[in-house]
């Protein structure tokens, strides 16, 4: 089986990577699944990719098996969901070496903290955490991380 193609998503994938996105953050056990949360993630897509996300999508050729989105600009990796089918593949980690061809000197993010799963990964990956905040539209404590080339832990 040949590993997914990272490429630029299409705007007409946007459903489709609403439905990755909401499955893979439904598989942290932070929120159920739902058609309102479904609805919110859909039409966040275009606002976002409109506000600056460069969007980009892991495609096996069947389905799509992740959504990254990178705010270039800003050196921030906003959004890394990989489809629960596909978790434990490697696939974030080939993620986040295409983030870091993007953005060779610096990445900035953030991670609920509760996800206990993702921050500890970003920690093992390189990222250093700077800080926790309030996140006031959903009220989720976020963990600040920075990797930046060259930086040893």
């Amino acid at each position: 089986m040949t590993p997914p193609i990272i490429r630029p998503a299409r705007t007409d994938e946007y459903d489709e990577i609403a439905r990755v996105w909401m499955n893979s953050w439904v598989s942290t056990g932070l929120e159920d699944a739902s058609q309102f949360l479904l609805a919110k993630l859909r039409a966040r897509i275009p606002l976002e990719v409109e506000k600056g996300w460069s969007l980009f999508v892991a495609d096996d050729g069947r389905t799509l098996a992740a959504m990254l989105a990178l705010h270039l600009p800003n050196i921030y990796l906003d959004q890394l969901f990989v489809a629960p089918e596909y978790q434990g593949r490697n696939l974030g980690r080939r993620l986040l070496a295409f983030t870091r061809s993007q953005l060779p000197d610096e990445v900035y993010l953030r991670c609920v903290r509760e996800n206990e799963k993702a921050w500890h990964w970003y920690e093992r990956e390189g990222f250093v955490f700077e800080r926790e905040q309030i996140e006031p539209m959903t009220g989720y404590m976020m963990k600040y991380y920075r990797w930046k080339k060259g930086d040893v832990r």
